[in-house]
């Protein structure tokens, strides 16, 4: 990277966002490079630097989800800038707490998309400035505090607080927004220990753990931690000697408290509206039941019919709220409160007994299958519903006298199931979207199937809390395919 020229990867499935980033930035000197997926600019990023990446969500191949946690490993110190539509801002807020440096929206502004490129451009460019000087200074990060002036004028530029600790855990080098984020005073001592400065003791016992030597020399921890009233997120790694010995740390600190109270607002509103919501809807349900049962007096078929559509309707909204409530758990993190040894052969076959009767009402056949299965670490009533989703799926798809085969096997660490059906299946252009909230397939087959759009955006959620991984297979006409993996308990 040079001051005038930064390198810009421009990655996107879209041709005319691609070919519109290069006509506004080459014009402003800027090198721009483009990609059309995820897979393209990895292969890109090995053969050349990059100093901003410029990264669509929702593309085929290898999706920007996927592309930035594979950046963060690979290239954690190229600012990435999530380019979103309206309809997934949420997602790309939760792609700034994983890492990413900010977000644009389609259709663009120029004045702040050039703002927000030229402020990633600066940050890089400092960050690399503060590399070289850190290289040059390792030896002994005492002398760092007679440098200092020499530093200023890089990390007061920066938002985010600056940390760097000496063998000792004394800190030794911070900035403006440290003391801002922290809300410490002008007076604290200086160099001082780390505990006058924080006093979470996890993110103290990581320092401690760093400056052991127990982590990679290129790794880093990241920790949320709360300093009065702000949330901060902590990203902490070994500043190394001359002969990779660590010397130090150094811990970046950014305030995350917008991201959470914004969680909370979400999380808060869900719950308001899905109480305001059940109790009446509940209370309909059972005066709509005691007239169906005849204990308000006779009624007559029709009647009867009228009344059991709208119970009908009634436990569709009642499914809604129940799955909106269960997102917004998984969402805030909450939705696995418990984790024990669990036997997924055993939830299978009660799941596929539940369902063989509603199966046979559509001439479905179930076929199960299980061998060498280790036990899982789960919460068993949360892998009860990703298989009662994921199965009663299968049989709403299949067409009449089809087959559902479920295959559970163990593979050395891992646990894999198999969900197939052999019905209408699903287009290569959806693939990329059955996992989004609310989103169901296009299909003229499919209306007269009732459902939320939230049960594999519920069934993903559950699956990746326990670290654990779900890919879909389909061929239209051909059928589709669920392949979850999931971690076996160690023998």
């Amino acid at each position: 990277m040079t001051d005038d020229k930064p390198d810009i990867l421009v990655v996107d499935d879209e041709k005319t966002i691609r070919d519109g980033c290069n006509r506004v930035l080459s014009t402003r000197g800027y090198t721009v490079t483009g990609a059309e997926n995820g897979q393209v600019a990895l292969d890109i990023l090995q053969k050349q630097p990059v100093d901003v990446i410029l990264l669509d969500l929702k593309m085929p191949v290898m999706d920007g989800e996927t592309l930035l946690e594979i950046l963060k490993e690979r290239y954690a110190d190229i600012p990435v800038i999530i380019i979103t539509g309206h309809g997934t801002v949420d997602t790309a807020v939760n792609c700034m707490k994983k890492g990413a440096y900010d977000f644009i929206t389609k259709p663009f502004q120029i004045d702040p998309f050039l703002l927000t490129i030229a402020r990633a451009a600066e940050k890089r460019r400092l960050e690399q400035q503060a590399k070289r000087f850190q290289e040059e200074n390792s030896r002994n990060l005492y002398d760092l505090s007679l440098e200092k002036s020499r530093l200023r004028t890089i990390i007061n530029c920066l938002a985010n607080g600056i940390m760097v600790t000496n063998r000792n855990l004394e800190v030794v080098l911070h900035n403006p927004a440290l003391m801002r984020l922290l809300e410490l005073g002008p007076d604290t001592a200086f160099p001082a220990s780390v505990k006058a400065f924080l006093q979470d003791e996890d993110l103290i016992g990581t320092l401690k753990k760093i400056q052991s030597g127990e982590s990679a020399p290129d790794a880093t921890v990241a920790r949320e931690i709360q300093a009065g009233r702000r949330f901060l997120r902590a990203i902490s790694a070994p500043a190394l000697g001359p002969e990779d010995g660590v010397v130090g740390t150094v811990t970046v600190l950014e305030d995350i408290t917008p991201f959470k109270q914004l969680d909370a607002m979400k999380t808060d509103f869900v719950h308001m509206v899905a109480h305001e919501l059940r109790s009446p809807l509940v209370s309909i349900r059972q005066q709509q039941s005691v007239m169906l049962e005849g204990l308000a007096g006779p009624l007559d078929p029709k009647q009867k019919d009228f009344i059991a559509r709208g119970m009908k309707k009634i436990d569709g909204l009642l499914d809604l709220i129940n799955d909106l409530l269960d997102i917004a758990k998984i969402e805030s993190a909450h939705n696995v409160q418990t984790r024990v040894p669990t036997d997924l052969q055993k939830i299978i076959e009660e799941t596929v007994a539940l369902m063989e009767p509603r199966a046979g009402e559509q001439g479905v056949t179930i076929r199960f299958t299980a061998r060498n299965l280790a036990p899982i670490s789960a919460d068993p009533k949360h892998m009860d519903e990703v298989m009662t989703n994921l199965i009663s799926n299968a049989i709403n798809y299949s067409p009449d006298g089809g087959e559902v085969t479920i295959t559970a096997e163990g593979q050395g660490e891992y646990v894999e199931i198999k969900v197939q059906d052999r019905g209408i299946g699903i287009a290569p252009e959806e693939l990329p979207k059955i996992f989004d909230k609310f989103y169901r397939v296009k299909n003229p087959r499919t209306r007269q199937v009732m459902g939320t759009g939230l049960g594999l955006a519920i069934v993903k959620g559950v699956i990746e809390a326990h670290h654990g991984s779900i890919d879909v297979e389909s061929v239209p006409e051909g059928g589709t395919t669920f392949r979850i993996l999931l971690p076996a308990l160690a023998s």
